[in-house]
């Protein structure tokens, strides 16, 4: 079920997202978004962290790619270090 509600922008560019919205949607203080805008389009979308159980997944996945590109710790150690120094 959607909201459909207004609110305003104040003048230092702060918009207040209604506490209908905000229930719904379970946003707490804090909470982070990306923010798209086109034309006269503004889009908010939270931010959310992956779940601990879908982080182990794609840990599992880029060791397993890793092993088939027969990466060794020594391999990935010089890439880390080589794209820190491109800073």
């Amino acid at each position: 079920m959607e909201t459909v509600t207004t609110t305003k922008m104040s003048s230092k560019g702060q918009v207040v997202i209604p506490e209908s919205v905000r229930k719904r949607l379970g946003l707490k203080a804090g909470a982070e978004f990306v923010v798209i805008g086109s034309r006269d389009v503004v889009i908010l979308k939270a931010i959310v962290p992956p779940a601990m159980a879908e982080f182990s997944e794609l840990i599992a996945e880029a060791r397993q790619s890793a092993r088939r590109a027969r990466l060794k710790r020594s391999d990935v150690k010089a890439a880390v270090a080589s794209a820190r120094r491109r800073r």
